[in-house]
């Protein structure tokens, strides 16, 4: 009864973790380019022996985000940008490059392209995306090309994960990975729009119900063997 229990504090910690995972997605609904992430589940069997059935461990052993399409709304800001289909923006940010799909970008004092928290929005080649001051119009074209009074001055850059699987979100809306990302081609971005979240909350909460179900059962039947396992005791040293 001992690997029972084992068994049942293993499943009880990954259904934490996918609690807190859906909890975090629940608050970033509304976080424009939010990507939501579920757990993945790992079964471990092992064999026993002596004629005893094997042992079966269930550990939430990882983090899957979800790459589906949000919403696009239209802002009808000069530099918000929302990309349609694959691919992210890549930003410079003190822990390195990473990727975003939020473009509610800004110009810097210093005449740079750069996002809500201030990070340089890179171009094609990697280099920062240089916003001419004065300039009295701006254009974005779907293929990222930026023009300042209809002259071309950069390419906002669009890149791909090379590995989806090793996302890691590194704030509520910025990514980090440990293989470099790739430029994609064929891309589009519409100037003006901004994406939303990708996050349904209907069904997370609906998620997060049967989630807590489920840690419900675990809890009552450790509670049961708790108790059953004191009475033993109590009954042997009487």
């Amino acid at each position: 009864m001992e690997n029972a229990i084992y068994a049942s504090l293993n499943r009880q910690a990954g259904l934490m973790s996918e609690l807190r995972v859906i909890a975090n997605n629940i608050a970033n609904a509304s976080t424009t380019g939010f990507r939501k992430e579920g757990v993945v589940f790992a079964e471990h069997v092992k064999a026993l022996g002596g004629g005893e059935p094997s042992l079966s461990m269930a550990m939430a052993s990882g983090r899957l985000v979800n790459l589906e399409q949000g919403g696009l709304k239209r802002t009808g800001g000069t530099f918000d940008l929302a990309i349609e289909g694959d691919g992210f923006f890549m930003v410079q940010t003190p822990s390195g490059q990473q990727l975003t799909r939020a473009g509610n970008f800004t110009p810097s004092p210093e005449g740079e392209l750069v996002t809500a928290d201030g990070y340089p929005v890179l171009d094609t080649g990697g280099s920062p995306i240089p916003v001419p001051p004065g300039t009295r119009s701006f254009a974005v074209a779907q293929d990222g090309t930026l023009s300042a009074d209809g002259t071309p001055v950069a390419q906002i850059g669009l890149f791909a994960a090379s590995d989806p699987s090793r996302l890691i979100h590194a704030g509520d809306n910025r990514f980090s990975t440990t293989t470099p990302p790739q430029p994609l081609e064929g891309g589009r971005i519409f100037q003006g729009f901004l994406e939303d979240s990708n996050v349904a909350p209907v069904t997370e909460i609906a998620r997060m119900i049967e989630v807590q179900r489920a840690y419900e059962m675990g809890q009552s039947f450790l509670d049961k063997e708790d108790a059953r396992i004191r009475a033993v005791i109590q009954s042997m040293t009487r």
